[in-house]
């Protein structure tokens, strides 16, 4: 054991400060002022400039002492099972001589039931924490759920978190619905019919959607988006739509792949209650998707020397009526009229105008080159017997068919001589390069320096040439210019 130097020892002999003794229990009571301030120093902000005041708790005991410490320390050690907020002791202390605790046996034993004042700070199971601060009203809304519709609708326009599942009654429901409805916002609409689809029964929301004209178009529109066909059909026949809700099951057609399935279900939709024209429509599409069926069977093998010649690049099936008209005219004209792929059988069941059967059969018999068909498509005989031809879709529409698909000059000058309009038949003559035309009809206008204009545009010494020569040689004609 070292031997303490003389520096320590005249420390301590010059210290104010008696030393600290283990035996006398009351010489340190008696003491205790004396160490107050130095006690409180370690308590007490550095800032605290009033160090004559003397600080007591409720029991009149100065706040530091050894004796608030040992109390203190005590009422930790009772607590430290659960943490809460420090609770002030409001009930009068017992005097000091009452006290079950000695501080010999605190200082001495230092049992493990009591701890030192300095490690009561440091231990963090009896830490005192202060409590936290509450936040303001607005804040907390965050987190609950008593909002009102108009400050749920308010939220949700925002884009704040919010909640509907609160609205549970019908009432709560449709004050909801009302104050978005009222806001005219379109997405808050939408989510607020979503909730009520997924909460009240179909019932009752179709009945309240039919006071709701705006809730009940965003409802209707977003069942068109979903696809929720069904649904979509027993609002309609709900709200007394007859027509719209056979309209909504017929189209459900559209998610049939297999032909025949679809035509069994065409033939079901025929008891529907539609308007007249839509009934009219869709026993069309019904006869009309039977026909094809019967045609693909028959047509699929291509016995025939056409589809040899000219083989098939598509179905038939699920096809327009004008494309099937086409297609019959193609690979079926010329049959009689009791068969379902005659042109004429076609034309007569579905009601095709004489025009659209014109041009559909004008250019699938161009396409295949077989002018003599084309002249039966306009052929017509008077009372008289004589042959004319007449076209009701215009003689210069049947010269730009005619040319699309590459025919001869003659057949172009047969029919562009059949235009009326000398201007129109000029032009078109000029734009197809139809000399003999352009020439005639120059000299129909007697029309010289156009002539003499047009001679510079066909060849030199070519049949034109010669008929242009032959034209400003004749003094029979009496030119204009």
């Amino acid at each position: 054991m070292t031997r303490p130097k003389p520096e320590d020892d005249e420390y301590w002999n010059s210290s104010k400060f008696s030393a600290f003794t283990f035996d006398d229990e009351d010489d340190e009571f008696t003491k205790m002022k004396e160490s107050k301030r130095a006690v409180n120093s370690m308590l007490v902000d550095d800032d605290d400039d009033d160090d004559d005041v003397e600080k007591v708790s409720w029991s009149g005991e100065p706040i530091g002492s050894i004796s608030w410490s040992v109390k203190e320390t005590a009422s930790s050690i009772r607590s430290s099972g659960e943490q809460s907020f420090p609770k002030i002791d409001i009930t009068p202390s017992l005097p000091k001589q009452g006290s079950g605790y000695s501080l010999s046996s605190l200082f001495k034993g230092r049992s493990k039931q009591f701890q030192s004042f300095s490690e009561s700070f440091t231990d963090t199971s009896v830490r005192a924490y202060a409590p936290e601060l509450r936040k303001p009203k607005s804040e907390c809304k965050d987190y609950m759920s008593d909002w009102s519709p108009e400050e749920t609708v308010r939220r949700m326009r925002k884009g704040k978190a919010f909640s509907l599942e609160r609205f549970r009654s019908l009432q709560e429901k449709l004050l909801l619905l009302d104050e978005a409805v009222s806001e005219n916002d379109g997405n808050v609409i939408t989510a607020v019919l979503i909730y009520l689809k997924k909460s009240l029964s179909k019932e009752i929301l179709f009945r309240e959607l039919m006071l709701r004209e705006i809730a009940l178009r965003h409802y209707v529109h977003y069942l068109k988006e979903m696809g929720e066909q069904k649904l979509l059909v027993e609002l309609m026949k709900a709200l007394g739509r007859t027509d719209d809700m056979a309209l909504m099951q017929y189209k459900e057609h559209l998610n049939i792949k297999d032909e025949g399935q679809r035509r069994d279900f065409l033939k079901n939709c025929l008891s529907l209650p539609f308007s007249q024209d839509d009934a009219i429509h869709v026993q069309d599409h019904y006869t009309l998707l039977e026909r094809q069926i019967i045609i693909e069977a028959n047509d699929k093998r291509g016995d025939a020397e056409i589809f040899k010649k000219f083989p098939r690049k598509a179905s038939i099936l699920n096809m327009p009526i004008i494309t099937t008209l086409y297609y019959s005219c193609f690979y079926h004209y010329g049959e009689s009229d009791g068969t379902f792929s005659s042109p004429a059988n076609i034309r007569k069941t579905f009601r095709i105008s004489e025009k659209q059967y014109i041009l559909t059969a004008l250019g699938a018999r161009a396409k295949l080159k077989s002018w003599f068909d084309v002249d039966s498509l306009f052929n017509t005989k008077n009372w008289l017997g004589y042959t004319k031809k007449r076209s009701p879709i215009g003689f210069h529409r049947v010269v730009d068919i005619l040319q699309k698909n590459n025919a001869p000059v003659q057949v172009l000058q047969e029919y562009m001589n059949l235009i009326d309009d000398p201007e129109l038949k000029l032009s078109l003559a000029q734009k197809y390069k139809c000399h003999d035309i352009v020439i005639d009809t120059y000299r129909d206008l007697k029309d010289r320096q156009q002539l003499i204009v047009y001679r510079g545009k066909v060849e030199r010494g070519s049949k034109e040439d010669k008929k242009i020569e032959e034209l400003l040689c004749n003094m029979q004609i009496r030119w204009k210019n």
